[in-house]
């Protein structure tokens, strides 16, 4: 049977606003395929996530537990609703994606306080949380319990793993836990040219949340209970959380796609790739400032306001802060060495005029 289905945008168009932007790989495409046809069971008591579970342990430990969600902030809020108490508080930095671009759906729907912390380069360290990691006992306070550090964080920059070790050794000796926010856990892991495990179960991460929709997936994303001690029911909280998907194979065949070779990180060093290629053209290119250094997929920088208004209309692309004139390029899996000389070519011809 034919569809009527009709193609309603231009595939030759390219952009730099956001790796959610792009499409989806062809292998994770293939993947939903062979797990369409006949009948599964609902709610999660499928063989493709049961597989799950056995590819997520090879990356992240015996005891990890993965729960397939519809996406980044449910995964964060179930998680963080599963690591406190209604009288509880999680330490963040104040650019992280839980204080900022979730819509207050923490506060809102996990019912927690974030005790947001400026910091320089988006990273939390042990004196920046102790900010904050005070008043335990103070029942006029909400009781600090869980810090949420972002891997890599929304400025682009990633944490070593030893900044990861010191972080979690810390938490712990104060009574907290460790959430990670892994949205873009694939592109830390390239540009450390590490395996996952190193930088969360063996550093002493709790629970995290897995990105895959940024890294070529359609939708989905997991969260990933590292140390069971760390949460209370997460099979009712997701629930709760409006998170359970019934036909979950859908999701969980993608993340089985994405983790059980190495589609994750082939897609990833292509993402840093073309950002490293994009940051060495704007090196070269006068008039323009490099914010953050460039250790991931993302691109911050500085130029005239108007330079980027008239660039917007070639590229699509966000302000960061508009009123500073700071902007974000973001580079995905399917961007391309043409993509990016392209949008250097735009820039300087902009620039000139």
């Amino acid at each position: 049977m034919k569809t009527d289905a009709r193609r309603r945008h231009d595939p030759a168009v390219r952009g730099f606003a956001s790796d959610n932007y792009a499409g989806v790989h062809p292998e994770i495409l293939e993947a939903l395929a062979l797990a369409n046809g006949g009948h599964q069971v609902a709610y999660g008591e499928d063989e493709y996530t049961e597989n799950l579970q056995r590819v997520m342990r090879s990356h992240f430990g015996p005891y990890a537990e993965a729960f397939p969600v519809f996406n980044g902030t449910g995964a964060n809020v179930t998680a963080l609703q599963a690591m406190t108490d209604r009288w509880g508080a999680v330490i963040c930095a104040k650019t992280a994606h839980i204080n900022v671009d979730e819509g207050g759906a923490p506060e809102r729907m996990a019912g927690l306080k974030l005790l947001a912390v400026p910091t320089p380069d988006g990273k939390l360290t042990p004196e920046l949380i102790d900010q904050e990691a005070w008043g335990f006992e103070d029942e006029h306070r909400a009781m600090p319990q869980v810090v949420s550090i972002t891997q890599n964080t929304e400025l682009g920059t990633v944490y070593t793993v030893d900044e990861v070790r010191a972080i979690c050794e810390h938490a712990h000796a104060l009574g907290m836990k460790v959430h990670l926010d892994g949205a873009r856990i694939a592109n830390a892991a390239a540009s450390l040219d590490v395996p996952m495990r190193t930088f969360t179960n063996a550093a002493g991460v709790d629970v995290l949340s897995y990105g895959g929709t940024k890294n070529g997936m359609m939708f989905g994303e997991a969260v990933v209970v590292v140390n069971p001690d760390a949460v209370r029911q997460m099979k009712h909280i997701r629930k709760m959380s409006m998170q359970l998907a019934s036909k979950m194979r859908f999701v969980s065949v993608q993340l089985e796609a994405l983790l059980a070779k190495d589609l994750w990180l082939r897609n990833a060093r292509q993402a840093n790739g073309m950002a490293q290629r994009l940051a060495a053209g704007v090196r070269e290119t006068d008039g323009v400032e490099i914010l953050y250094p460039v250790q991931a997929n993302a691109v911050f920088a500085k130029l005239p306001h108007e330079v980027s208004r008239r660039l917007q209309e070639r590229y699509r692309f966000y302000f960061w802060d508009e009123a500073a004139g700071h902007v974000r390029w973001m580079c995905g899996f399917d961007t391309t060495e043409e993509d990016v000389d392209g949008f250097l070519q735009a820039l300087k011809e902009e620039l000139a005029r």
